[in-house]
């Protein structure tokens, strides 16, 4: 159940102090010998509801469109939503609107906190935090920062070996979204964003690395998809990093802190967290101090620079939202969504490789499920693990993995049909779509016909050079027939041994490559794969390679 609290109660909960950091045994890095870098992270992820946190206005805002100052002549983009479009009264704070907390935002924070292994608090409030900009029409920022839905979780890392601690997972607003144009020297604000909801996951300062760091933050985002409550997308704003970095020499406490704010990609991440610590290592040494102030990033530049002082606490004057009473969250509510929770990618992780999939192949599938769709409040998108999960079913899952991906090249296609030549699904399609630039989600083959496809191979009726082009012509067509009857319209269906077409191939290719058929004859039998080659070229790919090799020993042995 959940409900609101009769009383805003003005006393706090007490919040235990936080541990600076976790003791690791040091490794040093090259790039700052005798030095530690220490980094914590605070992420803000846009919750996927397809309404706003407290008003209720329709939260799909993702193909805004860039705002234009210029002549009223001018037209927007068409289909677009045009700025200002989804704005309600109290999202733009006129005088007396009140809040109304939406439900599905507060269940997809709690499926979050399940999902890193956090404390779900039954009772939670909101804060208001003060601060003054344009794009934040009220004055001030709904938050939990004194009691946050969530406590004391932990993400776990699995290349780096570590553990990450969650110290808290909030719900709060979103600001709306400021423009300058240089061109007119004004700056335009947009409050399609103001209003929509956040997770602000802040981690513990456990991360020793740039590369660490982005570890985090791309497993952060998995798990957030994985859930479905977030889409986790950087590239349009869903999902941005404030990073805390500080440096102190080898078996000293922690230096002064600096924050680089907005972060909006990886690799943006990555080179501020290490022109900072170079910058801070440099005042260091030099005898200076490292003040305690909040930054930005210049990309063009790869530099970070100060914006302003960092601000504690007292400076946005926190206070008691009255206009919300406490969050009070029943134990059956939070027991109803554990128990609803979709499956984690470790679990997905140890579930594959029980099916006996090598540890290249599960990440591969990881890799691509991790971009899937994730549609609105908590519906989950179709991804390569779901897709993989239904070809594979009643088959050999060695059988299916590696039609999906692409380290397979032409001359396996004259190996026997067994499993690892049959296991060409997974990777062979995820090539074919990377080489014409389009996504999983564009992937126009059902699992059915992939599964048909797999059989077709699997029993020998077509060989492994005719199922790529199957696979090509499904990718290129767009078509829903069956792979059976393209193979039979293209008159792709193998031949055996026993057909005359196979041994007329084989004395064809031999005619054709007499210095060839010679070094066979004289007992190089590695030569003969060139001539097989020739073989398959001539059958378009329906000779079998082992039917094909025996026939060309047998003509070669003989003549």
């Amino acid at each position: 159940m959940l409900a609101y609290g009769r009383a805003r109660l003005l006393t706090r909960i007490t919040v235990p102090n936080r541990h600076v950091h976790v003791a690791r045994n040091h490794k040093e890095d090259a790039r700052w010998p005798g030095w530690e870098l220490v980094v914590g992270i605070e992420v803000h992820a846009q919750i996927k509801s397809s309404r706003k946190l407290f008003s209720g206005k329709h939260a799909d805002v993702t193909r805004t469109c860039t705002m234009y100052l210029g002549p009223p002549t001018e037209t927007l983009v068409s289909g677009w939503y045009e700025p200002n479009a989804h704005v309600s009264a109290f999202d733009a704070a006129f005088p007396g609107t009140l809040p109304r907390l939406n439900p599905k935002c507060v269940e997809l924070g709690v499926r979050t906190a399940i999902a890193l292994d956090a404390d779900v608090q039954e009772r939670s409030a909101f804060d208001r935090k003060h601060y003054f900009y344009a794009d934040l029409p009220s004055g001030y920022q709904i938050t939990q920062q004194y009691a946050p839905i969530a406590r004391n979780g932990h993400l776990r890392l699995e290349k780096d070996d570590i553990a990450v601690r969650i110290k808290q997972v909030q719900l709060e607003q979103d600001t709306g979204k400021s423009s300058f144009t240089p061109r007119n020297k004004l700056t335009a604000i947009d409050l399609n964003r103001a209003g929509m909801a956040l997770m602000e996951i802040v981690s513990e300062p456990d991360m020793r690395s740039p590369e660490e760091a982005a570890s985090y933050v791309r497993t952060l985002q998995a798990l957030l998809r994985s859930i479905g409550s977030s889409d986790g997308n950087m590239e349009q704003g869903s999902l941005r990093c404030d990073v805390n970095v500080s440096v102190n020499r080898i078996g000293r406490p922690p230096g002064t802190r600096c924050e680089i704010k907005n972060l909006n990609s990886v690799k943006n991440m990555t080179v501020a967290i290490t022109c900072e610590a170079f910058r801070q290592i440099v005042l260091l040494d030099r005898g200076l101090p490292v003040s305690q102030e909040t930054r930005g990033f210049d990309e063009e530049k790869a530099k970070t620079y100060a914006l302003r002082s960092k601000e504690d606490a007292p400076d946005y004057r926190y206070m008691p939202d009255p206009n919300i009473p406490p969050l009070l969250l029943h134990k059956d509510y939070i027991k109803a969504i554990r128990d609803k929770m979709p499956e984690l990618p470790d679990a997905t992780r140890d579930r594959l490789l029980s099916q006996g999939l090598s540890e290249r192949d599960v990440e591969v599938l990881m890799d691509v499920d991790s971009g899937r769709e994730v549609g609105f409040d908590g519906e989950l998108g179709r991804g390569a693990v779901a897709y993989f999960d239904e070809v594979s079913r009643s088959r050999d899952p060695k059988a299916v993995v590696n039609w999906l991906d692409t380290s397979f090249t032409p001359g396996q296609n004259c190996q026997p049909a067994d499993a690892s030549t049959l296991n060409r699904i997974t990777h062979e399609l995820l090539g074919q779509l990377a080489f014409r630039h389009e996504t999983f989600k564009q992937n126009p083959i059902s699992a059915e016909q992939m599964g048909d496809l797999v059989d077709l191979v699997q029993s020998q009726k077509v060989t492994g050079t005719s199922g790529k082009t199957i696979l090509r012509h499904m990718l290129s067509t767009h078509t829903p027939d069956l792979p059976f009857k393209i193979a039979r319209d293209l008159q792709l269906v193998a031949v055996s041994d026993d057909g005359a077409s196979l041994e007329g191939w084989c004395r064809d290719a031999i005619a054709a490559l007499p210095a060839e058929a010679d070094a066979v004859r004289r007992g190089n039998a590695n030569v003969v794969n060139k001539i097989m080659g020739h073989v398959m070229k001539a059958s378009r790919g329906t000779a079998k390679a082992q039917d094909a090799r025996a026939m060309l020993l047998k003509l070669l042995q003989q003549s």
